[in-house]
């Protein structure tokens, strides 16, 4: 079904239902309001030139226009394209040059006032396929420049049924949306479903704790959503104990593993997580850890969603047995068209009707998929196959430890060794050895890292996750080990 409709419906449905809540200014656009706006922005674009199948770069930041411009866009038939502008210029220029957009909308286009005068403008929805692209979105491009994700009609909607399936999304949930727009975790982990089932978005523009949790109260919203890093700095927060957490049903935690102590700590909240997995070529919700396993299967990522196929392969795309590492592959209507001009890209991850993820997954004797970590972070030392996410997975178990990640560095005996970055908790101490002592106890000798590097903080992407780059250039020469 097109996007171009959906608030359309909405707007037949529960016109007066809040659909999104400006966190600046505390602006409050019920579905009518969102979809008069979508089809005045239409026109707005028409006037400049946009039609199907034009692109429409946005370069501002966290700003309720941008879901204006969305649903206008899908109206038009036109492809949305979220610019990421932590970027340097030249990085932003390759990707205006790649996309060659006929409209750019940032700050100076946003401060004309939409002209608001008259009754909603009949604007028809654009005939448009399942396959028919919505949004571009840029991979961060850290082995190379980004590939350009087709978000299409059908894999966006096929999302967001899987999303309200898996997580039993009411007209009556609710979230708020901190992380950047140009990042698929932004729009379509929960404000483009919630936004499709009749629910209510809180946008603010940036994390920041002490806001979302003022804002979550305030709105009453019933889930949370983040990386284990902002969950992290959510609990650690002043308001964090006294905030009022009694509406939030639970917290959707994706984007790497989430450590045990950190469920503990929300399920003394009452919060119970749910942890999931995707990427911006598929879904992203792509599997669903149920509430009552968010203990007993901590580490795990659940169950495939209902519209989604799961295969853990080797090399050969054979399926590996219970247990053995192997590539996950996806399969479903919630996969993207390819990449933007990029056929070498897009043959290279389809396999036979699959995705390939490049993600290294097992699959427990129960049916329960975990993560091991991406193919290119694995490295091999004397022989061995060592996975970083298990490895930090151990090290998040000593009490010491807050935060962690793990990179294979070079090594003239062994090939590649691994060293630890290590964040602590405030008041904790561990050395060295200490700390290699506490792995070899639950993890084997050749996957214990051989160096170990205390910072204040690691570096993130702008969705919150570890930025394993930029790490990288701070790994020891083989003299400093």
């Amino acid at each position: 079904m097109s996007l171009g409709h959906w608030l359309e419906k909405w707007n037949r449905f529960g016109p007066d239902r809040v659909a999104l809540v400006d966190a600046v200014s505390g602006r409050r656009l019920n579905y009518a309001d969102l979809f008069d706006r979508a089809q005045r922005r239409a026109l707005w674009l028409q006037a400049r030139g946009v039609g199907a199948g034009d692109r429409v770069a946005w370069t501002a930041r966290n700003e309720p226009e941008f879901f204006e411009l969305l649903f206008a866009c899908a109206r038009l038939g036109a492809i949305l394209v979220p610019v990421n502008w932590r970027l340097a210029p030249p990085e932003v220029k390759w990707i205006l040059d790649n996309c060659r957009p006929t409209v750019t909308v940032g700050g100076a286009e946003l401060a004309q006032p939409l002209d608001l005068s008259g009754p909603t403008p009949a604007v028809p929805a654009a005939e448009v396929e399942d396959a028919t692209p919505l949004m571009i979105l840029y991979t961060s491009g850290t082995t190379g420049r980004p590939k350009g994700a087709l978000l299409t009609h059908g894999s966006i909607t096929a999302n967001s049924l899987n999303t309200t399936i898996a997580c039993d999304l009411r007209a009556d949930d609710s979230t708020v949306t901190y992380t950047p727009l140009f990042h698929t975790g932004a729009v379509n982990v929960l404000s483009l479903p919630l936004l499709h089932r009749g629910g209510k978005v809180v946008l603010l523009p940036g994390f920041d704790a002490e806001a979302i949790l003022e804002w979550g109260a305030r709105e009453r919203c019933t889930i949370l959503f983040g990386v284990p890093t902002t969950f992290e700095m959510l609990r650690d927060a002043d308001g964090f104990a006294a905030a009022d957490l009694s509406r939030v049903r639970f917290a959707l935690c994706g984007g790497a593993p989430c450590p045990l102590g950190l469920i503990e700590d929300y399920a003394a909240r009452g919060v119970v997580f749910r942890q999931g997995y995707g990427l911006t070529e598929v879904g992203p919700n792509c599997f669903s850890l149920p509430p009552e396993d968010a203990v007993r299967k901590a580490g795990t990522v659940g169950f495939p969603v209902m519209h989604c196929q799961a295969r853990v392969v080797d090399a050969a795309g054979h399926d590996v047995a219970p247990g053995a590492v192997g590539e996950l592959w996806l399969r479903g209507p919630h996969v993207c068209g390819g990449y933007w001009e990029n056929p070498a890209a897009t043959a290279e991850a389809k396999r036979d009707g699959w995705w390939a993820t490049g993600d290294l997954f097992q699959v427990d004797a129960d049916g329960y998929f975990r993560v091991v970590g991406r193919k290119k972070e694995m490295f091999i030392s004397g022989g061995e196959n060592v996975y970083p996410a298990e490895v930090e997975q151990a090290i998040l178990q000593h009490p010491a430890v807050k935060q962690c990640a793990v990179l294979g560095m070079p090594d003239p005996t062994w090939g590649e060794v691994g060293c630890a970055f290590l964040v602590l908790e405030p008041g904790h101490a561990v050395t060295s050895d200490e700390l290699r002592a506490f792995l070899r106890a639950r993890i084997a000798a050749y996957k214990v890292p051989k160096a170990v590097r205390t910072l204040p903080e690691l570096p993130q992407t702008a969705s919150g996750k570890v930025s394993r780059p930029e790490l990288a250039r701070l790994l020891p020469q083989p003299q400093e080990v």
